[in-house]
């Protein structure tokens, strides 16, 4: 049973922190974590029922929902997003037994890397790769500057070889449960299944620090290779809902 103080990334205290040091507004009703700038509220990932959403938009600005909520005064922008997300509560052998096969044999093949830690340095180079990649493909995603103010702990893994990074992951840490933030590997990381054997070694380590929920992020059918790694953990779908423009009542 995954516990109730593992709440999603955009739902935690420390998400709200980062992007007030990065000029939202960011503050909470009820349990709701909302994040505003000028003339606009989001309201994402958060538990609550429509009644509660369409008064939380009364207030002045469009206010936008990332929920999966559906019925009068939502008006749908995007189609619903899944996430893979990893229940990390059996024990590591069950976590183990719970690969896939051809997921579990490839990891064999990783399971020999020295792997570090928590490098700043090779922090520096993942951020900046990540920036790199993201223009190459044409994606966008949070600012590094959300990694430099998160208050909340983390997990950085990587691989290097004569000085390079090959590979590493980024995982944020918020309550009982952690998300899969930023990654990346070159091809002779790849080839050496170092993102399985990072993947595998975090699931321990996030598990043996009590985190109970490991977030993957997206699963996408335009993606599918991808699709494939994440849901080979034997994590679950978990259906996020559409993201809705919000009337009020």
């Amino acid at each position: 049973m995954i516990p109730r103080d593992a709440p999603p990334l955009q739902q935690s205290p420390a998400y709200g922190q980062a992007m007030a040091a990065l000029g939202a507004r960011a503050h909470a009703v009820g349990a709701v974590h909302l994040i505003e700038r000028p003339g606009l509220r989001l309201i994402q990932r958060a538990t609550l029922t429509l009644p509660e959403a369409r008064r939380l938009a009364r207030f002045p600005g469009a206010t936008i929902l990332t929920a999966p909520l559906h019925g009068p005064g939502l008006l749908p922008l995007v189609t619903a997003r899944h996430h893979a997300e990893w229940d990390l509560s059996p024990p590591p052998e069950a976590l183990r037994a719970g690969l896939h096969g051809k997921w579990r044999n490839a990891l064999r093949r990783g399971e020999a890397l020295h792997l570090g830690q928590d490098d700043p340095r090779a922090l520096a180079d993942l951020l900046a790769r990540e920036a790199e990649q993201a223009r190459h493909r044409r994606y966008r995603s949070l600012p590094a500057g959300f990694v430099a103010h998160w208050p909340g702990p983390r997990l950085l893994l990587h691989l290097r070889h004569k000085g390079g990074l090959e590979a590493a992951m980024l995982f944020l840490i918020h309550g009982g449960a952690a998300t899969y933030h930023i990654g990346w590997t070159s091809a002779a990381g790849r080839a050496r299944q170092a993102h399985r054997a990072m993947l595998w070694q975090a699931a321990l380590h996030l598990r043996a620090a009590g985190v109970r929920r490991l977030d993957l992020g997206p699963v996408d059918s335009t993606n599918p290779g991808l699709a494939r790694f994440k849901l080979g953990t034997g994590a679950r779908l978990t259906d996020l809902g559409p993201t809705s423009l919000v009337l009020p009542g």
